[in-house]
Order: structure tokens, then C-alpha cells, then sequence
């Protein structure tokens, strides 16, 4: 969760994420040696909103609000099996990425002035970042290290917004999504 224009943080931007600790075996030691978000205290996620709103701005109602807009959509799996590239940047793919679009278009449009990367970007492409910076044959070796990790599955419950407090990014809440049973329960 880099600013866009800056590629740095800010004390009291925040983001909403789609934590997934499954991933994070798989994915940490290259993270924390090409992820500036992940040595600044952000686990292994999908960016659903960044940046939000913020941290002024971040109080009861809002907090009210999201948790009734998370609250409408149900949980759901994810499924990481390849990995896929943004200019110098490795990423593994979330499948299917529908549920996670769904959640970025609902905060959207109820909070149009917290558009997704700042709107920087005219398509959202779902993605869990490994890797942001190194050259093409460094991310070719990632690339080829994490094929033994894949594929594996990861339950979203919910959302979790973060806050940046000027060092490190901090939980600061965890909006529930409505429990949906799982496939393979039915």
C-alpha cells in the first residue's frame, strides 16, 4: 500500500485490505525484501481501497458505514494458483477476483472520493503483491520459487482497515462480511 505519487506513507493515510495469512508462508521473506508496505507492518493482503479516506475523517459513522456496506456482501475463497506482473512488480492472482471487485465498487460509490490508487489507474486489477521494484530476472526467480507454493485457498471474512501512524501501518478495525457457508459444506 504505496502512495501512488509519492511511493512513500503518510502519517494518517489508511487503506481497506483483504488480509490472507495463508499466503503468508509462501510469500513473507520476499515481502519483506521487496514489499515497502510489508517492512512497514502491512501482512500479506489484497488492496480492496488505497488510499481511503483520511484518519480525520475515520471516525464513528464512517466506521457505522462501513461496517453496514462490508456487512451486505458474503464471505467467500480465494484461490491463489499463478502468478501474474504490473510493470516490476510480481503479484499472485486471486481467483475468482468478482467478490473482491464487488467490495471495492460498493465503497466506491459510497465514498467516490476515495477512488481505488487514487485513481490513478482506469482498471482494478486484484492483486496480492510479492514483489515491487526489482529487476525482471529477480521476479523471474520469485516466479519460479513460488510455483512450489501454489496453489492454495484462502477464506475472506472480512475487511480491515489500516492506518499509517507515521512509522509503521497499524490495524485499527476488522468489518465483518456476512458468513456464507463454504462450498464444500453444502
Amino acid at each position: 500500500m504505496t502512495d501512488a505519487t509519492t511511493n512513500g506513507f503518510q502519517a494518517g493515510r489508511t487503506g481497506l485490505i483483504v488480509r490472507i495469512p495463508e499466503a503468508e508462508a509462501a510469500v513473507r521473506t520476499w515481502r519483506e525484501r521487496f514489499d515497502p508496505s510489508a517492512r512497514a507492518g502491512v501482512p500479506a493482503h489484497v488492496t480492496v481501497v488505497f488510499p481511503f479516506l483520511d484518519e480525520s475523517r475515520v471516525e464513528g459513522r464512517v466506521h457505522q458505514a462501513l461496517a453496514d456496506v462490508l456487512g451486505g456482501h458474503h464471505s467467500f475463497d480465494l484461490r491463489f494458483e499463478r502468478c501474474g506482473r504490473f510493470p516490476g512488480v510480481l503479484y499472485l492472482a486471486p481467483e475468482p477476483d468478482a467478490p473482491l471487485l464487488r467490495l471495492t465498487e460498493a465503497l466506491t460509490d459510497r465514498w467516490p472520493e476515495a477512488p481505488p490508487y487514487g485513481g490513478a489507474f482506469t482498471e482494478v486489477v486484484p492483486h496480492l503483491t510479492v514483489a515491487d521494484g526489482p529487476d525482471d530476472a529477480v521476479l523471474d526467480e520469485i516466479e519460479a520459487a513460488l510455483r512450489a507454493e501454489l496453489p492454495f485457498t484462502a477464506r475472506v471474512s472480512s475487511v480491515d482497515l489500516m492506518v499509517h501512524d507515521g512509522v509503521r501501518w497499524q490495524l485499527r478495525a476488522a468489518f465483518g462480511l456476512r458468513e456464507s457457508p463454504r462450498p464444500d459444506s453444502e
